[in-house]
C-alpha cells in the first residue's frame, strides 16, 4: 500500500502531478490564495525534486496519495502531504504520516508547514503530536503555520479515539 515513489521516473512524475494539483487547489480554496507554490510544479521539477516520495497505492495500484520529505540536520521536513480529492476521507492522509512517523521520523524533530486555514491537515498534524510553532505570513494575509513533533514525545500515532478509524 504505501511505498517509495521514484520521482525521477516520468510515469511516476506524471502520477504524483495528477494527485497533487488537485489536491493543492483544494488548499488554495482554503486558504483563499491561488499562488501555492506546488500549483506551479511541472513534470520537470517533481523529476528534479530532491524530495524523498512515499505513496499511498489502492488496490488498484493508482497513486491516491503521497508524503514527500527531505532530510535535514535536525530531523526531517515534511515537504508535502497530498491526498486526490477523490479520496479525501478515506484515512490515507493518516496512514501516511503514520507510516512516515513510525518508520522513518520516530526518534528526530519533525517540521511541517501548511495554510493556516486548512483545519483538516492542522487537525491531523495535532492528533500525531506536532505543535504549532509559529505563523509565517507568505502574502497579504495569507499565513503558513508552522508545525514541530517533538522526539521524546511518544505521539507518532493518533490518539486513542482515533484508533481503529481509517
Amino acid at each position: 500500500m504505501i511505498r517509495l515513489i521514484d520521482n525521477t521516473n516520468p510515469v511516476m512524475a506524471a502520477h504524483i502531478l495528477r494527485v497533487q494539483i488537485p489536491a493543492y487547489r483544494v488548499e488554495a480554496r482554503l486558504m483563499n490564495f491561488d499562488g501555492i507554490p506546488p500549483l506551479q510544479d511541472t513534470l520537470e521539477s517533481i523529476q528534479a525534486s530532491d524530495e524523498t516520495f512515499l505513496g499511498y497505492f489502492d488496490a488498484d495500484e493508482e497513486l491516491a496519495g503521497f508524503l514527500s520529505f527531505e532530510e535535514e540536520q535536525a530531523g526531517y521536513t515534511i515537504c508535502r502531504l497530498v491526498v486526490h480529492p477523490d479520496h479525501f476521507r478515506k484515512g490515507i492522509g493518516k496512514a501516511l504520516l503514520h507510516h512516515f512517523m513510525c518508520e522513518v521520523g520516530k526518534s528526530l524533530k519533525v517540521a511541517v508547514s501548511t495554510g493556516a486555514t486548512n483545519e483538516p491537515a492542522l487537525n491531523l498534524y495535532k492528533r500525531f503530536g506536532f505543535q504549532q510553532i509559529g505563523l509565517l505570513e507568505i502574502a497579504p494575509d495569507v499565513y503558513l503555520a508552522l508545525l514541530e513533533s517533538n522526539p521524546s514525545d511518544d505521539s507518532v500515532s493518533p490518539s486513542s479515539r482515533d484508533a481503529g478509524q481509517s
